[in-house]
């Protein structure tokens, strides 16, 4: 156990998600008591179906409604708030930018506001942003201080959810930090349109796997433990007068194309044979999107602790698990 989390009191939102599943993994194991915000309550989720979910509290409710949050918070003591809580899906805010913007933003204010009228409970928040909240630039890599700009609905729903927390921390004090990390990858994210899950499972069935852009876009993948822990150790020093109001970028720092991730998945699977469909038909999506590290690496000390190969060796291992005997 770490003795900085034993007894801590805790709560994730979004802890069904994948980012929530393994961080309150990670904090279960170090001895936190942890408490979930659930909107569905999904059975496919890596929380529960590690049967990590009987070590939860579970208050059953959304975001959107501040009632719900506030007693989430006050009735169980909370002292950490872990907010992952969010709609992730691009062209899903594409679609419905109102329930992205519900979500993502009316989530993110309902939280801080009951974290600032109990701010004699909550000593410490991580709040999830994105590379999405930088928007669109020619200058890369993103570092810290490279202006919000998000332009499209899924981008400025980050891009004002992360300012209404830097808000929070220079206007009320609320020991806040912030999280922008690059594309997470792992077991349990089951949005097969994603191209590391979507690869695995159409290679899984001999199927061969589909780019739904032109397949020259330019991320960088980081695998979700190294994020769980990367929360966990903002967590730790959010009261530090260095660490506390700011943001830290989450990255392995490595370019690459979504072609080149998903031929790589296809080389870890020994599946080479079966060539990508490029469907070239994304609209309303950055091309070229990275992130430097280095404020995280002198700040925090964080660097990841997985390549890309290990990473995905781990997860298709995850997924192979996850899809033997299934038809879906």
């Amino acid at each position: 156990m770490n003795s900085f989390w034993t007894g801590k009191k805790v709560l994730i939102t979004g802890i069904t998600g994948l980012i929530g599943s393994w961080l309150a993994k990670s904090l279960i194991k170090k001895g936190a008591c942890v408490v979930g915000l659930i909107r569905d309550n999904d059975p496919q989720s890596e929380l529960i179906r590690s049967g990590d979910i009987k070590f939860v509290k579970v208050v059953s409710g959304c975001l959107e409604d501040y009632k719900t949050v506030e007693r989430a918070i006050n009735e169980n003591g909370t002292d950490t708030v872990f907010h992952l809580g969010a709609q992730t899906i691009v062209s899903v805010a594409n679609i419905a930018p109102l329930q992205t913007y519900e979500s993502n933003i009316k989530g993110t204010y309902n939280l801080l506001e009951v974290c600032r009228i109990h701010n004699g409970l909550v000593k410490r928040i991580v709040i999830a942003s994105s590379d999405k909240a930088y928007g669109d630039s020619d200058k890369l890599p993103y570092y810290e201080d490279h202006p919000l700009v998000g332009k499209h609905p899924y981008d400025v729903s980050k891009s004002c959810a992360d300012l209404i927390s830097q808000a929070y921390w220079h206007t009320y004090g609320l020991n806040v930090v912030i999280a922008r990390c690059g594309n997470v990858y792992g077991g349990g994210d089951l949005n097969w349109s994603r191209i590391v899950p979507g690869t695995i499972y159409s290679a899984f069935f001999g199927e061969r796997p589909v780019i739904r852009s032109d397949g020259k876009y330019v991320r960088d993948y980081v695998y979700v433990k190294d994020i769980a822990d990367a929360y966990t150790l903002l967590a730790e020093k959010a009261e530090e007068k260095l660490i506390s109001g700011e943001a830290f970028n989450f990255s392995n720092e490595i370019q690459i194309t979504v072609s080149d991730i998903a031929e790589l998945v296809l080389k870890v699977m020994n599946k080479g044979n079966l060539k990508p469909v490029v469907l070239n038909e994304v609209s309303n999506e950055i091309v070229h999107q990275y992130l430097s590290s280095e404020k995280a690496r002198l700040k925090l000390g964080w660097k990841p602790a997985y390549t890309i190969e290990e990473g995905l060796k781990e997860t298709v291992l995850w997924y192979t698990d996850f899809l033997k005997g299934k038809n879906l």
